[in-house]
């Protein structure tokens, strides 16, 4: 999992990659989209991770 910190820094580089793409027009490129696409899967997958060690932890303490 990654820390809260490491989520911000990933976020922030996924929103400027998409900024800069954008204005230097290189969307379309292929290896850019590779990258943002990974980078927004890391980015749900540590949502979707967390959410779930939350779950079972909750459950322990039950």
């Amino acid at each position: 999992m990654l820390t809260d910190k490491q989520s911000l820094i990933l976020c922030g580089i996924m929103a400027g990659g998409i900024f800069i793409a954008g204005v230097l027009d290189i969307l379309d490129n292929f290896v850019i989209l590779t990258l943002l696409t990974i980078i927004f899967l890391a980015i749900i997958l540590n949502l979707v991770a967390t959410r779930s060690f939350e779950k079972k932890e909750e459950e322990l303490e039950e």
